[in-house]
């Protein structure tokens, strides 16, 4: 792991911005703790959302709120195909990383694929520093961030609870990696989603294998998540990760959401 930058303290938050080499390809991320960290502490990774980005508008308003209010560390990475990882720096939009989803090609699938890796590098890297260690880790990540992170947890044993949402189950898919997770799940759906069918949101919720999951429905389009929802997912990690002693209790601040 390599440190971009100097380390940046903010209202008792510390952001310091890394690459981690795997297997050739440069991931870049971010990872956010309490200030003056040290020792051990539960860590959440944040998946963001197609054409977002490591250190978008609402993944960095969720990081320094579970640092801020549960003492936790948080972390995200670029994404294939997206952040520091677009040649030339351009910026996405969501048309075209519509359509590059959409490509079957061997490379796309590859870079998906590979993504699984780069966070379990990542994840372990993360737990060798001072100020995380080997705590409680939980995943969150909506639309493109369960689409990567999905299989991640269901193959990396280190993810104790994870919220995802914002993608369903075609008719025909077996949803093979969705019944092995075993782990608390936390599952929202927008139900005038544009982008993902009400039933294939269900099948997938339905194909989750752990007896401890929760859908949260609301109304409105894939982007329309409600702040309360952001609230909620910290609910539900200090529920299952615990909560940091010390952690400073601070107001909490709503949260706009485009995943």
């Amino acid at each position: 792991m390599e440190w971009i930058g100097e380390p940046q303290a903010s209202h008792g938050v510390t952001e310091r911005r890394f690459d981690l080499d795997v297997d050739g390809e440069t991931v870049p991320g971010i990872v956010w703790t309490p200030e003056d960290a040290s020792g051990t502490r539960p860590l959440v990774l944040l998946g963001h959302g197609g054409s977002g980005h490591k250190r978008m508008g609402y993944i960095l308003a969720l990081a320094r709120r579970l640092v801020r209010h549960l003492g936790y560390a948080a972390a995200a990475i670029d994404g294939p195909m997206h952040g520091d990882r677009v040649p030339g720096g351009t910026e996405l939009t969501l048309d075209v990383v519509r359509r590059r989803m959409n490509d079957n090609s061997a490379e796309t699938r590859a870079r998906f694929t590979a993504v699984r890796k780069e966070w379990s590098e990542t994840l372990t890297a993360l737990k060798h520093l001072d100020g995380i260690g080997d705590g409680p880790t939980g995943y969150w990540g909506l639309s493109m961030g369960t689409v990567i992170g999905l299989p991640f947890v269901a193959g990396e044993p280190r993810i104790d609870a994870a919220v995802l949402g914002l993608m369903g189950l075609p008719p025909d898919a077996p949803g093979n990696a969705a019944r092995s997770i075993a782990i608390p799940l936390m599952f929202l759906v927008q139900w005038d989603d544009e982008l993902v069918s009400r039933d294939g949101a269900l099948r997938l919720f339905d194909a989750l294998g752990s007896k401890q999951k929760t859908m949260h429905v609301n109304p409105g389009k894939h982007q329309a998540v409600p702040p309360a929802e952001f609230q909620a997912s910290e609910e539900f990690f200090a529920k299952h990760l615990g909560a940091q002693d010390g952690a400073e209790r601070l107001p909490r601040k709503a949260i706009s959401a485009t995943a």
